[in-house]
């Protein structure tokens, strides 16, 4: 896919962070300068307070203004005094503001330049004012003698000393914000690579349409679509999915083994290596499943597995089952027919007709007792139709099959869908059970006691273990899952079935040496 015009999200993030953190320290750096410049004159001013005061109070001055020409002595003290306090002017006046003292000597006897506020009056003043020197911080003090205001100091620091003094006060402001600016960068660049690598370098308009493309296709596709993250917790999951697997709306961020799923279906989702097409049964769902590792640059991220609803085809397999072993057992029924037919033609062209019509009655009178049997025990004729067709089934694999019981079509209501999952399932496990050992026998036998259908067959096979009678009923139990039990599906199928038709489907030792399932159905007309 290539990279849209706009960039990257990853890259527009690191723009704008920048420019933030750029703009964080631009404001910072100002604020910080506005607040060191004004703390500079602020200091300017209290120092430029104390000197006057310093100045106003001392004797020096006081016995000097007596003099007749008070500069001779105030000049050179006001100036020793501005060297050692490191202001830019002391001028001391008398109150019609004419200077006595002042940095250029030529402007000693003019009249000071600048307000004087209150300190005529005994009051201290402050102000920032454009004089001789230039634009100063300066402040006003009255000189008292005997109470009485007699002249007055005016002590000033130039705006061009206190700029100056800045920049060694703004040298910490600067390292800070130079280390707020690169820890800013850093930071904005380990954000984008992060952010990159997690969208996978698209831009933003590529990611809307992935996403609505994503949840368009999520939602229309008929099959279940379930992703798991590598913790094996569910990351996505769609509609038909949550409908197969009875999911809660809240299912996003749990583990799968949370989900109440059975056991073999959640190995299947959580396994390593690719499964296909692996059938399991859920609650009312017979699901085809599949799953397979999500790779992204040969490293693994989780795992995909989808949904196939196998209900409906699986009842019709069944059927199609029950009629392809009809078929076998007609054809087998075909060939010892052609074989006793020509056995009864051999006799008649031998010339003994007699033995001819004997051995053609006789079988024929095993044929309508095996059928009459079946049919006397049950009257259904969908069950008496895949009875028959077991028996045949299992005539030709050396099977013993003996069928018993008293049932009436007229007396329960059951589908006839059901009839050959439930009948056809249990038989055919029963007669693979059996066929492995020596003298083979399968009994089956149909009861109706006034409250409930039973179903019930056994067999001289091997058994189930019983630790393993829960597992053989439980949702999901597969042979491939575990390979010890061949009966997995087969019984998951029946144990759905009879909870579909309000019964129950419990597993003990056959009298004849083997398994017994037995199969109740309370489901009165």
């Amino acid at each position: 896919m290539g990279r849209s015009r706009e960039g990257s999200v990853a890259r527009q993030v690191l723009l704008l962070q920048v420019l933030v953190v750029l703009l964080v320290v631009v404001v910072g750096v100002g604020l910080a300068v506005y607040d060191a410049r004004q703390d500079a004159r602020d200091s300017a001013v209290e120092r430029a307070v104390s000197v006057a005061q310093t100045v106003a109070d001392s004797p020096a001055v006081h016995d000097a203004l007596d003099d007749a020409d008070p500069s001779v002595a105030l000049q050179p003290f006001a100036e020793n005094v501005r060297e050692d306090t490191d202001v830019d002017f002391v001028v001391i006046m008398a109150l019609d503001r004419t200077r006595y003292t002042h940095p250029n000597p030529e402007q000693i006897g003019k009249l000071f330049i600048g307000d004087l506020g209150g300190a005529p009056e005994g009051r201290v003043f402050t102000q920032e004012y454009e004089g001789t020197l230039g634009p100063s911080m300066r402040s006003v003090v009255p000189v008292f003698v005997d109470g009485t205001v007699v002249a007055m100091v005016s002590v000033g620091i130039t705006i061009e000393s206190i700029n100056e003094a800045l920049p060694a006060a703004l040298l910490p402001v600067a390292i800070a914000a130079l280390a707020v600016l690169a820890g800013g960068l850093l930071g904005a660049w380990l954000i984008s690579r992060r952010l990159r690598r997690q969208t996978h370098g698209l831009g933003e308009q590529e990611l809307g349409r992935m996403y609505e493309y994503h949840r368009a296709v999520l939602h229309a596709v008929r099959e279940g679509l379930l992703l798991l993250d590598d913790q094996d917790r569910v990351q996505l999951v769609n509609d038909e999915a949550r409908r197969l697997l009875h999911l809660p709306a809240d299912v996003i961020g749990l583990h799968v083994s949370q989900l109440g799923l059975p056991p073999a279906l959640v190995h299947a989702a959580v396994g390593e290596t690719a499964e296909a097409d692996d059938v399991y049964v859920t609650g009312e769902h017979v699901l085809v499943v599949s799953s397979a590792p999500a790779l992204w640059k040969g490293r693994e991220v989780g795992a995909v597995v989808t949904l196939r609803d196998r209900t409906e085809l699986q009842a019709v397999t069944g059927e199609l089952d029950v009629v392809r072993g009809l078929t076998d057992a007609l054809r087998a029924q075909n060939h010892e027919s052609a074989n006793r037919l020509h056995t009864v033609v051999s006799l008649i062209e031998m010339g003994r007709p007699g033995d001819a019509v004997e051995f053609a009655t006789e079988e024929l009178q095993v044929a309508q007792l095996l059928t009459d049997r079946v049919v006397a025990a049950v009257e259904d004729p969908v069950l008496a139709a895949l009875l028959l067709g077991k028996t045949a089934q299992a005539s030709e694999r050396g099977i013993t099959l003996t069928i018993d019981g008293d049932v009436s079509t007229s007396r329960y209501r059951i589908e006839p869908r059901d009839v050959v999952t439930l009948a056809g399932n249990l038989v055919d496990n029963a007669l693979d059970a059996a066929s492995g050992v020596d003298g083979p026998r399968v009994e089956v036998t149909v009861v109706w006691d006034e409250t409930h259908l039973r179903l019930r067959v056994g067999d001289n096979g091997p058994g189930i273990p019983e630790a393993d009678h829960a597992h053989v009923l439980e949702h999901g139990w597969s042979t491939k899952a575990d390979g010890g039990v061949g009966r997995g599906v087969g019984l998951a199928l029946v144990s759905q079935v009879a909870r579909r038709n309000g019964g129950t489907v419990s597993i003990s030792r056959s009298h004849l040496g083997g398994a017994e399932v037995e199969v109740t159905v309370g489901a009165p007309s």
